[in-house]
């Protein structure tokens, strides 16, 4: 069929058009005749105007191309819907929505993504629910995606029944739920359900043999730390397998927390000989796990053994270090001694804070780790470095046990 661009003529669209930016000569603004209608694209100017929160201006522009008897192609109308959505115009989203389904129009997963973003946002999940049988009733060959985005819209908001309900539904129909899908559905249970929950969950995961993704792991490891579950914490580790390298260090390092967070250390011990021995080099919060565990059990030569581990391998001491080793010595009043310990570190490096946030929810953050985050606040130090950040922390540590009276 040939298409024949013609010119916009003067009508209320053109005068909306003159206030927008002005577009390249060689890119007019044009109607495209396809039959009888005449379809025209203004996707941008729409958009323009939604980015503005300009609402009248808006609608105003598909309410003229209606009047002056020119259709809006499905781009605009996409556009048109998302911006009605996030404003929370659902009438008019509706009314949208029913023009694109009466057309042969096949929604990109882009744009039900962001629809279901939308939504979610607004905590109107209905209308997610209306949307999924809408595509089901359409029998489209995104159909699949189209039930991965409505779980994960329902499990980001903390709707778990409901993603429950749409999972059991998408089954049923006879679709397959990919690898992400399905830690998305444990995922979420890992941040909202129960620990039972969560464990049924991961049941499920097994069985469809999926590969457990590594965000997947620590949310699930979390919750079992927010709960102090340290043994469930192991044999989960165990069933997921320690061997796995496509994760890095992450199983042994949890493995090992859920020794030290019980102060098993002859366990801890053996497990990291066990962990040197598969292979596995250990890093930073590797050895800031063991020397966390050291410095409270106040095992002084064991953590003097640890540092000096860490030099051979090369692994640069951060402020989680620093921090057992002052704290250690201060604990049992041995502040005197500290030099013979600091001496082996490098005491004029920057700080820096590199240990995996998983190690503080189960152990805590030290006296000296807590004090030194307080004095990076101060804006009159401009260069901070760990001789001096322990100069403070030291002045500090003596002068709380001084009693000052006042006449």
């Amino acid at each position: 069929m040939q298409i024949n661009s013609l010119s916009l003529p003067s009508c209320r669209i053109t005068t909306l058009l003159k206030d927008s930016a002005t577009p390249p000569p060689h890119q007019p603004n044009k109607v495209v005749w396809q039959g009888n209608e005449k379809c025209v694209d203004c996707s941008s100017l729409i958009g323009n105007y939604s980015k503005k929160r300009m609402f009248h201006q808006s609608d105003g522009v598909f309410q003229d191309m209606k009047v002056d008897g020119y259709m809006p192609k499905q781009s605009t109308l996409c556009v048109l819907m998302l911006y009605y959505t996030e404003n929370g115009l659902f009438p008019q989203a509706q009314t949208i929505w029913e023009q694109l389904l009466n057309s042969s129009f096949v929604p990109p997963v882009r744009f039900i993504s962001k629809l279901f973003d939308a939504y979610g946002k607004h905590r109107r999940f209905d209308e997610v629910i209306n949307v999924l049988h809408d595509m089901d009733m359409r029998n489209l060959s995104i159909l699949p995606d189209v039930y991965s985005l409505a779980i994960s819209c329902f499990g980001r908001e903390g709707q778990l029944e409901l993603m429950e309900e749409t999972a059991k539904e998408m089954v049923a129909r006879g679709l397959k739920m990919c690898s992400r899908t399905a830690n998305a559905f444990l995922l979420y249970y890992s941040i909202f359900g129960s620990l039972k929950e969560m464990e049924n969950a991961y049941g499920r995961l097994k069985k469809s043999r999926f590969l457990i993704m590594e965000e997947v792991i620590r949310a699930m490891a979390s919750a079992y730390i927010k709960e102090r579950k340290f043994y469930e914490l192991g044999e989960f580790l165990r069933d997921v397998g320690l061997g796995r390298k496509n994760v890095g260090n992450l199983l042994w390092n949890l493995m090992l927390l859920s020794y030290a967070a019980n102060f098993k250390m002859k366990s801890m011990q053996k497990e990291f000989i066990t962990m040197v021995e598969s292979g596995f080099r250990p890093d930073l919060t590797t050895f800031n796990i063991r020397a966390l565990a050291f410095s409270r059990m106040s095992l002084f030569w064991d953590l003097h053994l640890s540092i000096e581990h860490m030099k051979h391998e090369r692994v640069i001491p951060d402020l989680v270090t620093f921090g057992c080793v002052v704290d250690a010595y201060l604990d049992r009043r041995l502040g005197r001694n500290l030099d013979f310990a600091l001496n082996k570190m490098n005491l004029d490096d920057s700080p820096e804070l590199l240990t995996d946030p998983f190690v503080y929810e189960a152990l805590g953050k030290g006296d000296f780790h807590m004090s030194s985050e307080a004095f990076f606040e101060f804006k009159t130090q401009r260069q901070w470095t760990y001789r001096v950040l322990i100069q403070k922390y030291l002045k500090k540590h003596y002068r709380r046990n001084q009693i000052f009276w006042n006449y």
